[in-house]
């Protein structure tokens, strides 16, 4: 049986006491701290010239792809070029078609689907019901 003490332990701890604001950091459970755990030295010079490759190689990437995207409209113009100089009825034709084509979807997109009957009558409620409010 372990010996009888007579003294008591004082329950004063070297960190936070109670009611005292919490720092807005990080808190560590494991090590039972508080604080924004060290970071690392960061060069600015070696981020910024970093930053700068990474612009550049974005920039070469771009001017590429528009290099090889202006050679395909190109090419695509020369053969437009060349299937109406040697077919100029049927090019203005298949031309006059798309458009067509392309004027009838969107006159059909722009129209109205029809309505049915159950939503006229809806509409035909909807006012009558305002007629009647109006009266009162």
């Amino acid at each position: 049986m372990p010996a009888k003490t007579n003294g008591t332990a004082t329950l004063i701890s070297d960190g936070a006491k109670l009611g005292e604001p919490v720092p807005r950091a990080v808190v560590d459970t494991n090590s039972a701290s508080v604080g924004i755990p060290p970071q690392p030295e960061a060069n600015a010079k070696e981020q910024i010239g970093a930053l700068y490759k990474q612009l550049d190689a974005l920039r070469q990437q771009v001017s590429d792809t528009a290099s090889k995207i202006k050679g395909g409209v190109r090419q695509a113009g020369r053969q437009t070029e060349a299937g109406v100089k040697l077919y100029p009825v049927s090019g203005l034709m298949t031309v006059a078609a798309i458009a067509g084509a392309v004027a009838l979807v969107i006159a059909g997109l722009r129209s109205a689907p029809p309505r049915s009957r159950y939503g006229r009558m809806l509409d035909e409620i909807g006012t009558l019901y305002g007629k009647l409010r109006d009266r009162s």
